[in-house]
């Protein structure tokens, strides 16, 4: 599981509660905010978690390639 600050999860906790209000028009307590911020980092959090990894490969692969290209490029 991923471990935020206490002041990270504040946060989050607050973000929650406010789109619960605002586009639910529902209230949620504090309890059910962390509760549903827990659910979230454990089971949807890793996905989230691992498409960024996957993203920062691309773009780090991408980067090397170009690299490689000009070392190439200065080959004589």
């Amino acid at each position: 599981m991923i471990d935020f600050s206490k002041e990270e999860k504040e946060a989050m906790v607050s973000k929650l509660q406010t789109y619960f209000s605002d586009e639910l028009d529902h209230d949620i307590g504090q309890f059910d905010a962390e509760f549903l911020l827990d659910f979230f980092a454990e089971e949807i959090g890793k996905l989230f978690y691992n498409r960024g990894l996957y993203d920062a490969q691309t773009i780090l692969q991408s980067r090397i390639d170009n690299i490689l290209e000009a070392i190439s490029e200065l080959e004589k």
